[in-house]
């Protein structure tokens, strides 16, 4: 059959750009899909990276002006790898220029601006690269929840821990100033967690949060730590840190029901752990579960049951995913929306820590 060429132009040239570059190139060996991914242009501030960029990764041209970019006739896909600074005035233009919009997290750097995106996108297909909800491991915690395996929720409880803010040579980028990337820690770590909360229990009613900068001067959090109500009457706790010595990029959550036991950690991403609490006492215990088939999310689309997956395949999952759901004229989630809902867990979790109160969420 014959496929639609969609020309695809990313603005960014950065780590998360090849991660996305990657993604692309991977997808159609693993998903059936209409469609025929074309890498035409790679869009960035500096040639000389742009160049280094684009050849191996199979990008056809480079260009340094995002806005004559949006502007072409030619390019039907916006994928946004900048920093968070530059998300809502790229996102816009390309809604307003009826372009697929795809984003990365988190949607903005301010609630403000993440209303006008959700806003602008409204009318357009559009993803936020929320990727974690597309490891195997914590599709099939979603669909033990959705089972009833873990029973009534009591307690979910989150971190996100992670060492950069420890490494001179890492602080001194945008991700570390607020008029670049709006929060820090808490944007970019806490950001991941909370859209993990929301997928597998539901949405947060109320919070309260600290937040705290170790380096002297720094205008971003370093470290975000909050309480939280969900509306299924469970409570929860989040720790999102760039101190967390020890840990290069450490995602956990652990989940206790009146049924059960659910727990994943990022570190080793192909298990989820399960604590099954309507067994016979003599048999209860901590399982290991692997998830990679048979019968699990994604076990057809990647490699046979039990081959470990990596970094990269919850990326491939996710364009996989939402050019499924475009063919079929479908609601992709995590959408605009979604991560507006997220957006707007962060904008109060700035204003608890600044007022030292409890606060609703909207």
């Amino acid at each position: 059959m014959s496929k639609t060429k969609l020309n695809v132009a990313m603005i960014g040239s950065g780590f998360i750009g090849k991660v996305h570059s990657n993604a692309f190139r991977q997808v159609g060996h693993f998903f059936d899909f209409p469609y025929e991914l074309n890498l035409k242009v790679l869009c960035g501030r500096n040639p000389a990276k742009l160049e280094a960029m684009a050849s191996p990764w199979g990008w056809q041209e480079t260009q340094t002006d995002w806005r004559s970019v949006i502007e072409r006739k030619d390019i039907d896909v916006i994928d946004i790898a900048t920093p968070n600074s530059l998300h809502a005035p790229i996102a816009i233009a390309a809604c307003e220029a009826g372009k697929i919009v795809l984003c990365e997290k988190p949607l903005a750097a301010t609630l403000e601006e993440a209303e006008q995106m959700a806003k602008a996108a409204r009318n357009v297909p559009n993803l936020v690269w929320f990727n974690y909800r597309r490891i195997p491991a914590v599709a099939f915690a979603k669909q033990l929840i959705d089972e009833g395996r873990c029973g009534e929720i009591f307690h979910y409880r989150a971190l996100y821990l992670n060492q950069s803010g420890n490494n001179p040579r890492k602080t001194d980028t945008w991700r570390y100033r607020r008029s670049e990337a709006g929060m820090g820690a808490a944007g970019d770590l806490l950001s991941h967690v909370l859209d993990l909360a929301l997928y597998l229990n539901g949405p947060i009613q109320e919070l309260s949060a600290m937040m705290h900068t170790f380096a002297p001067g720094r205008d971003v959090d370093d470290a975000t730590l909050l309480l939280a109500k969900f509306a299924n009457g469970s409570i929860g706790t989040f720790e999102a840190t760039r101190y967390g010595v020890g840990c290069p990029n450490r995602n956990d959550f652990e989940i206790n029901g009146s049924k059960g036991m659910l727990s994943f950690r990022l570190d080793d991403m192909n298990q989820l752990g399960l604590f099954d609490a309507t067994l016979d006492p003599s048999r209860q215990g901590r399982q290991t579960l692997t998830i990679t088939g048979p019968d699990h999310p994604y076990w057809q689309n990647f490699w046979k049951p039990g081959h470990a997956l990596g970094y990269e395949h919850p990326f491939i999952a996710t364009i996989g995913d939402f050019l499924h759901s475009l063919a079929e004229s479908k609601p992709f989630h995590v959408n605009f929306d979604d991560a507006l809902v997220v957006q707007r867990v962060l904008d109060a979790t700035e204003k608890s820590a600044a007022s030292r109160s409890w606060v609703n969420i909207p």
